[in-house]
């Protein structure tokens, strides 16, 4: 597996996957052409210095995983480092071949890489397989997370 950034070109196979599951269906807009909306956002994460959106290939060069980590520094641990990832899609007719497993370890090496102190992340509580996978790859769910969606 080849771990690289995300170009412009790869938009539209990133929004696929991350539209292709019960949640994303319901709040992403894959269609062709894809909205100015998700190349905008690409925009404003290439050029940010503390994000990375990254995309997995195979060994076809095809596109089968992505991933977004964000580097948030911040004044307590002593000005650390949190990165949070996000985003996590694997292609539909790849799951379940340890294809996860690779990114999480990609991602935690990355962290680490940057000097982040922790690696955390949120998921939809109605995600049960996803939270039982964070937990065997070692999450824990230490904290109570909260949101307050805008319309």
């Amino acid at each position: 597996m080849k771990f690289r950034k995300a170009t412009r070109d790869d938009i539209a196979i990133i929004v696929e996957m991350i539209a292709d599951d019960e949640l994303g269906k319901t709040r992403e807009n894959f269609q062709t052409p894809l909205p100015i909306e998700y190349f905008n956002a690409f925009e404003n994460i290439n050029k940010d210095q503390n994000q990375e959106l990254i995309v997995v290939e195979n060994e076809n060069s095809e596109i089968i995983g992505t991933l977004q980590l964000s580097f948030i520094q911040y004044l307590t641990y002593r000005g650390g480092i949190r990165a949070q990832i996000e985003a996590v899609r694997i292609r539909k007719d790849k799951r379940g071949l340890g294809i996860g497993k690779a990114m999480f370890n990609w991602a935690i090496n990355r962290a680490k890489e940057q000097k982040a102190h922790v690696l955390q992340l949120t998921t939809d509580k109605k995600r049960s397989k996803a939270i039982k996978f964070y937990e065997d790859i070692g999450f824990k769910a230490t904290h109570e997370g909260m949101k307050m969606h805008f319309k």
